[in-house]
């Protein structure tokens, strides 16, 4: 599991506040469960889906990385964080909603590891709580391989050069590398690749019927998913 502990301190600040995804989580929740009162985040990262959450929802959130979870704690105080892997974590307890949000789950590469999610999610689910989570599609993925580097510059100087590349196997590589300005012409250079993989939608769908008694599936930018889909949403009804 990748853990972005090299990207973290920079991550909000390229990333953004993620108010739009999150005001759409919020109206798949509203949908299908507007009596949820609790809420959490498997792979929360640095808190910004949390943080647009907590005025309504008791939150908690789960991450790998030390260094993320260290920025959400400043961000949304009132959340109670939890160091774990996602394919192992458990809580004993339940929750009217579990997360796992902005392609998290692509960061697993084998779907054995898919399914382990899976599994968690719905025991930490209280029945009739729902599963939401979104993936980037094998086709968003390639989308990227053969655009060029994308170059931002941020904050006080700093400039991110990002680039995605095919690594074989189904395996897409997010390279990410930062330059730190450190004032002056100096500047410090952190490197971090990050692997994703898509599976396909109906073989994502087959594993959560095995285990969540409802399913739909949404593409934010259309009426309905579609082999043109570059995102999708999944929401499971335990």
């Amino acid at each position: 599991m990748e853990t972005y502990d090299v990207f973290a301190p920079f991550y909000d600040a390229v990333q953004g506040d993620r108010a739009e995804h999150a005001a759409y989580v919020r109206s798949l929740i509203q949908k299908h469960h507007p009596e949820a009162t609790t809420v959490l985040e498997l792979a929360c990262g640095t808190g910004s889906v949390l943080k647009q959450l907590d005025s309504d929802y008791d939150v908690t959130g789960v991450d790998l990385s030390e260094r993320m979870l260290e920025i959400a704690a400043r961000k949304v105080p009132c959340a109670r964080l939890i160091r774990a892997d996602m394919t192992e974590v458990a809580l004993e307890e339940q929750f009217d909603v579990v997360l796992c949000v902005y392609d998290s789950i692509n960061h697993l590469l084998r779907f054995a590891e898919w399914e382990a999610v899976f599994g968690r999610a719905r025991a930490h689910l209280e029945d009739g709580g729902l599963f939401i989570f979104d993936v980037n599609t094998e086709r968003r993925l390639a989308s990227f391989v053969p655009l060029p580097a994308v170059t931002e510059w941020f904050g006080d100087g700093n400039l991110m050069v990002l680039d995605v590349v095919d690594g074989g196997e189904g395996v897409f590589v997010w390279s990410i590398r930062i330059f730190e300005h450190l004032g002056d012409a100096s500047y410090r250079l952190h490197t971090e690749d990050i692997r994703e993989v898509a599976f396909p939608a109906d073989r994502i769908r087959r594993g959560l019927q095995k285990r969540f008694r409802r399913v739909w599936t949404y593409d934010e930018e259309r009426s309905r998913p579609s082999p043109s889909s570059g995102r999708l949403h999944f929401v499971c009804r335990k």
